[in-house]
């Protein structure tokens, strides 16, 4: 069963926590307890395998058939190969490679799933109407959820992304996703602003009885819905099991690893995995220079209220991390009342935690954050040392491990959660492997050729002739005029 980080719901079903999203009157789902998971008895079984044992417990009303034919996308096709998820050594650390999916971005190995986990929701909870799924999105989440969603029956999707702060391939694959259920609105502000007239909508009764005499009822694909969290856990025990296969760590041993983090729902993933059973021993958490979190490790006080930066990492210009509730939620003891508090919108983003569950976040996750110069340093350096290529976000991640390094001489075998293939950010890419700061790529089309050229890498599939796709009409709102933008176009 699954309950609210807030205490305001409990006893809620698997399908009913999915298909709400998240939770009406403010909060999320949580698994009302965390089932335990042997990593020896997932050894030898495919990715789709691994996955379907995975979230089995958490799924107790959904059939062994539907799961079944849940998973069967890792294999069907949909990935590059028959390893969705390929774990690369590189030095003395491993790079788990999420990138290998229709999109390029780690958000495919959940959003290729969620979809049919919705529609066998839908079925379990009695639910006749059409979804209407609203995301907002820092870059990678929009393109997946639409390649996801795109042309299902009884779906339709609208993807809010904040005018000119992605970079122009995340934009482009926006904007030329094919299917008749797609829409896509270019929001005059940031994420964060995105992020909260979202949830703002979620929380809205008037627009919710509007919409429902119209047969449609409203769902999320961003990482605050349980559905798309789920099927993030499975890749780190995916990690290991190839970790042990490939003798980099002995069986039962520890494992570390680093996650790139925007909305906090890849490093949540992480802890549930560890919770589950799985040996992980430090996670790391990574940010750019919109370091909210690092702060918040460091001193206890969340404070969101502060100058927003652009940067070359897109995906991770986030100041309200959501999934942040999740974990906050977990490490004060699951205090519900402490939740509601600190969460409480006349705080607008500050609060301070006590010190114990400070401390219990600080035991659980180091934290760190790299700025502009270095993230392009550590691509450079990187790429001299491994020939291997970071993405703006994944180099942020590796400048983060060293600093960890430097400060702990922990030798644990690490993982970095790879979070994007380097030729969605080619231009950025260039600018740390050349060292050519002032060298203008403005053709982003360009930049990608050039990349392969330099560094004998394949442009992924999902990216190429991009340029040449026809586009379809962006809407563009004000982030206070999204709701009334949804009456026009459904009510």
């Amino acid at each position: 069963m699954y309950e609210s980080t807030r205490g305001n719901l409990s006893g809620q079903r698997a399908a009913q926590a999915i298909t709400l999203g998240m939770v009406p009157s403010g909060g999320l789902f949580v698994p009302s307890t965390i089932p335990t998971l042997n990593w020896q008895d997932l050894k030898g079984l495919p990715y789709r395998d691994v996955a379907k044992r995975v979230m089995t417990p958490y799924l107790p009303d959904f059939s062994e058939s539907d799961l079944s034919k849940i998973v069967d996308v890792y294999s069907d096709g949909t990935f590059d190969g028959p390893n969705p998820a390929p774990l690369v050594s590189v030095g003395n650390f491993g790079v788990l490679e999420l990138w290998h999916g229709p999109t390029a971005a780690f958000k495919d190995m959940a959003l290729q799933v969620l979809p049919d986990l919705l529609k066998v929701s839908l079925k379990l909870f009695d639910r006749e109407e059409d979804v209407l799924i609203l995301v907002a999105t820092s870059g990678d989440t929009g393109k997946a959820a639409l390649e996801g969603f795109k042309n299902r029956e009884g779906m339709h999707i609208v993807v809010f992304y904040p005018e000119g702060g992605v970079s122009p391939v995340q934009e482009r694959q926006m904007t030329t996703t094919e299917g008749i259920n797609t829409h896509v609105v270019a929001v005059k502000g940031n994420f964060d602003q995105c992020q909260t007239a979202v949830k703002r909508i979620f929380a809205s009764e008037t627009l919710k009885s509007q919409l429902l005499e119209k047969k449609l009822i409203f769902s999320s694909a961003n990482s605050i819905n349980w559905g798309r969290l789920l099927p993030q856990i499975v890749y780190y025990f995916w990690a290991y099991l190839q970790a042990v296969e490939q003798g980099k760590v002995a069986p039962g041993a520890t494992m570390n690893v680093v996650v790139p983090t925007g909305n906090f729902g890849n490093i949540q993933a992480a802890y549930y995995a560890e919770r589950m059973g799985l040996p992980i021993g430090q996670i790391i958490c990574a940010s750019n220079k919109n370091n909210v979190l690092t702060d918040f490790f460091a001193t206890g006080v969340h404070q969101s209220q502060r100058d927003f930066f652009q940067t070359i990492s897109p995906s991770m210009d986030i100041l309200v991390s959501s999934n942040f509730e999740r974990f906050l939620y977990e490490m004060s003891g699951r205090n519900a009342e402490q939740i509601q508090t600190w969460y409480d919108a006349k705080n607008q983003g500050t609060f301070t935690v006590d010190p114990l569950t400070l401390k219990q976040c600080q035991d659980t996750v180091y934290a760190g954050w790299a700025d502009e110069e270095e993230t392009l340093a550590t691509i450079s350096q990187s790429y001299k040392a491994y020939q291997y290529v970071f993405d703006p976000h994944t180099a942020v991640a590796m400048k983060v491990y060293n600093d960890y390094l430097a400060a702990t001489n922990d030798q644990t075998y690490t993982v970095i959660a790879s979070t994007a293939s380097p030729f969605k950010f080619a231009s950025n890419v260039l600018i740390g492997l050349e060292g050519e700061q002032d060298k203008s790529w403005k053709d982003e089309w360009e930049a990608l050729d050039y990349l392969s050229q330099l560094t004998g890498w394949k442009i992924p599939m999902g990216l190429q002739g991009l340029d040449q796709k026809p586009e379809k009409a962006v809407k563009v709102s004000e982030p206070e005029g999204i709701a009334e933008l949804l009456q026009k176009m459904f009510i």
